[in-house]
């Protein structure tokens, strides 16, 4: 297994890491991303430790924290080897507290997933999502307090804008306090909009992307081609599919020259798209999910090989899309852009 170093952090975490959303099956939402119970969830993370993937990602929101326990009874003795990242600021009750990037529930909801976890500490803790009703010094102060009270180590975002990562870095050097190591981002070859902010960005400020949905909601799994009815029983056909429609000739047009190099390579479709993310820049880790073995065992035959530069241009070129303004102004110039390899078509 591949270890990165995670932005400009010492923590170094391996290339892909576990995603338990699928565990618990709680609600309308999740229900369709996978229902894996206890014994399940043990077997996924066993195959996950024979491989030397020790990093298993959750969130306090999935199945209103049925993941986090389930997650938690699965890891029982192995706390010490492997790295636990969990989330908070979604709604997870009732109470007009119950969400939010505040002291108030970003302390209770650390102590709630501590509890879940059964462990003392969390290695990364992410904000789920930008609270723009809380001051960002609030946040992060309370995200300061949980690290010197030793029940966090470090922070992390996820689906922050441009100006909201950046904020919260100019924030955190301004006390001294903890600073976002890394920014849990919507990534794939169907959804690049990543680079045209963010990466830059995580370039400048050494942080690491974490990229969520690397198959798109399992569009880049390979069971989708022209004419094929989408399966009744799919993620996307169910409702759980997150990200913008994609426009059917694109898409297909994508799966094209993924089924060419599948077959170049010997490998899948979906090995293709993870192998392609993990050649992008300010990529430290993939989340990876599955709802069973094989799907797992499968996922992880995407690393220990690359692609080569003739069959990333392919990629390239198909998957790309011209961007919104101010970015497709800039991408006229590409001499002033730190990625002149992505920036040096001029679209519009």
């Amino acid at each position: 297994m591949e270890y990165r170093q995670l932005g400009a952090s010492g923590l170094k975490v391996p290339v892909l890491s576990f995603g338990t959303g699928t565990f618990g099956g709680s609600g309308d939402f999740f229900k369709t991303w996978g229902n894996t119970q206890v014994d399940e969830a043990k077997a996924l993370v066993g195959l996950c430790m024979d491989a030397g993937l020790n990093f298993f990602d959750t969130a306090n929101v999935y199945s209103q924290g049925l993941s986090e326990e389930i997650l938690g009874k699965a890891i029982i003795g192995m706390r010490d080897r492997i790295i636990l990242s969990t989330k908070a600021t979604f709604k997870m009750g009732n109470n007009p507290n119950d969400m939010g990037s505040s002291r108030f529930h970003l302390i209770k909801s650390c102590e709630d997933s501590l509890r879940r976890l059964q462990t003392d500490y969390i290695d990364i803790y992410h904000m789920h999502g930008f609270d723009g009703n809380t001051p960002v010094e609030e946040t992060l102060s309370a995200l300061n307090d949980l690290i010197r009270d030793g029940k966090i180590r470090y922070i992390a975002c996820s689906n922050f804008s441009g100006w909201h990562l950046m904020k919260s870095l100019s924030v955190s050097e301004r006390y001294g306090w903890g600073r976002y190591i890394g920014h849990q981002a919507h990534y794939s070859l169907l959804s690049r909009e990543f680079e045209w902010e963010l990466m830059p960005l995580g370039i400048d400020q050494k942080i690491g992307t974490l990229v969520w949905s690397p198959l798109s909601a399992g569009r880049l799994g390979g069971k989708y081609r022209r004419d094929q009815p989408l399966p009744a029983n799919s993620r996307i056909a169910q409702g759980g599919g997150e990200g913008p429609e994609v426009p059917q000739e694109f898409f297909f047009n994508l799966i094209d020259v993924l089924d060419q190099i599948a077959a170049e390579l010997e490998k899948t479709v979906a090995q293709v798209a993870l192998n392609w993310l993990l050649q992008r820049p300010t990529v430290s880790n993939i989340v990876i999910g599955a709802r069973n073995e094989e799907q797992l065992k499968q996922n992880l035959g995407a690393i220990g090989w690359n692609l080569n530069l003739d069959q990333v241009k392919r990629l390239d070129e198909a998957s790309d899309k011209s961007p919104i303004y101010p970015y497709w102004h800039q991408r006229k110039n590409p001499a002033l852009n730190p990625l002149p390899d992505f920036y040096g078509k001029i679209g519009n």
